[in-house]
């Protein structure tokens, strides 16, 4: 199994991302939460909000904001398109030093027939952006 991908053999999948970044938790999360990190993590015209609040990307991808706990994790549902089921993912931030910080981003509930290595090369994709801004 590649590393940072995790994909469990059921109905449903996890699929599981990390990278350490060079900013410290605060930055981070003022990225994630601003325009420029929520579209590299989610697509153009992604922004999100707070519990409650919808989110849609440019390329119609949408969701809800599950949980919202500041400086530490962000969590939403996450829908391919308006016929796809709800996902959700996780976004979690922890604080390796003052200048450095783990993002993980873990996708639950994937259906068996999405390819998970394509979306496990998504969530790295988006991390690779947050890392770049």
């Amino acid at each position: 199994m590649a590393e940072g991908e995790s994909v469990e053999n059921s109905a449903d999948a996890t699929v599981k991302v990390g990278r350490s970044v060079s900013k410290s938790v605060k930055d981070v999360w003022k990225l994630l939460v601003g325009k420029d990190g929520a579209e590299a993590l989610l697509g153009p015209g992604a922004f999100l909000g707070d519990k409650g609040d919808g989110w849609r990307s440019d390329d119609g991808k949408f969701g809800v904001v599950r949980s919202y706990h500041p400086l530490e994790l962000i969590r939403f549902s996450w829908h391919a398109a308006e016929d796809q089921p709800k996902t959700v993912v996780e976004v979690l931030l922890t604080k390796v030093d003052d200048a450095t910080t783990q993002v993980d981003i873990t996708h639950e509930r994937v259906p068996e027939y999405y390819d998970t290595a394509k979306l496990a090369r998504r969530w790295e994709a988006a991390l690779d952006r947050l890392a770049a801004a």
